[in-house]
């Protein structure tokens, strides 16, 4: 019964993740702006790959590396993408997007 329960959480991890991926990689396809198409890789496809992680952590019981790259990539991806947005302010500042 634990094995069937573990093998669900890890199909349901990997659907959401999958799910999550395909999200952000569509907003990066779809918008036009810099600003706009760095917001749907650096969040949604973040936490695609870091359920997918998760899941991969679920399945090999005894393997940390997962657990350490999703830290990684939760730690590091929105340090640059936040770093891209303040280097394209810096270049263009004309390119900032207007208040609402």
């Amino acid at each position: 019964m634990t094995a069937l329960l573990l093998e669900f959480a890890v199909a349901a991890l990997l659907v959401v993740g999958v799910l999550f991926a395909l999200v952000g990689s569509w907003g990066l396809a779809k918008f036009d702006d810099f600003f706009k198409r760095l917001h749907g890789p650096s969040k949604a496809t973040t936490l695609g790959v870091g359920c997918v992680l998760i899941a991969a952590m679920f399945w090999n019981r005894h393997s940390g590396h997962e657990l350490l790259i999703t830290l990684f990539l939760f730690l590091t991806a929105p340090v640059s993408a936040h770093l891209l947005v303040k280097a394209a302010m810096k270049l263009k500042p004309g390119s900032r997007p207007p208040l609402p």
